[in-house]
């Protein structure tokens, strides 16, 4: 099979996106693994992961590397986060998620990702958890059902995010209004992030892995 490096750590193998799997022979949600030249990859599947589905968009902008420390706002049950810890080898990831069923499950998913730090707390105050996070992160990505979450991924890269930082946020559109066009709010997300000073790099929409919704890129300058 033939295999190519995208970006750090995201694999395509035929029309399909993998990671290399940080624990061999381990599924997180029933992915399909393959091995070739006797290196395990799991499929990164776009219809459950939205990073994925950017990437399947045309996304260009993809700031993860092997030592990236990443703050995760909505961290839910783990199955993105599974492939940003298989990227994201060396670093850090702080999986804040407010609900205990699916933090329960990020305990679990823990004990064998080594990089991944489980925070049960709301994303909405951002000043609450700052202890269990150690310095600025490289990224911050934020994929959360609320009315006000550029607002809230905004005050999250003002207080974690490095200078030179990239921001990804998953913009819902139906959390934020159920009659706007949804390319009017994300045209309106965009100037927000434009508006505290921040480089908007690029808007991938997510149809058809994921109806109304995209993801916005953008870099934290100095």
């Amino acid at each position: 099979m033939k295999i190519k490096e995208i970006f750090p750590g995201v694999f395509r193998i035929g029309d399909d996106l993998f990671t290399k799997n940080l624990v061999p022979g381990e599924k997180v949600y029933g992915e399909r693994l393959v091995k070739i030249n006797g290196v395990e990859y799991r499929f990164w599947d776009p219809f459950r992961s939205k990073p994925a589905s950017a990437i399947k968009k045309g996304l260009k902008t993809f700031p993860l590397e092997e030592d990236s420390n990443i703050l995760y706002l909505g961290a839910a049950t783990g199955t993105t986060i599974s492939h940003f810890s298989d990227i994201a080898k060396n670093g850090v990831i702080y999986a804040v998620e407010i609900s205990e069923v699916p933090y329960r499950k990020l305990m679990d998913l823990s004990k064998k990702r080594f990089n991944i730090v489980p925070i049960l707390a709301d994303a909405r105050k951002e000043k609450e958890y700052s202890d269990f996070i150690f310095g600025k992160v490289n990224v911050v990505y934020c994929d959360i059902s609320q009315p006000d979450e550029v607002e809230i991924f905004i005050r999250n890269c003002e207080k974690y995010l490095k200078d030179d930082g990239y921001g990804m946020v998953a913009v819902k559109s139906r959390s934020i209004d159920v009659v706007k066009d949804p390319m009017e709010i994300y045209r309106e997300a965009e100037k927000k992030i434009k508006a505290v000073g921040y480089e908007h790099l690029e808007t991938v929409k997510l149809d058809p892995f994921e109806k109304d919704h995209a993801i916005i890129v953008c870099k934290k300058t100095k």
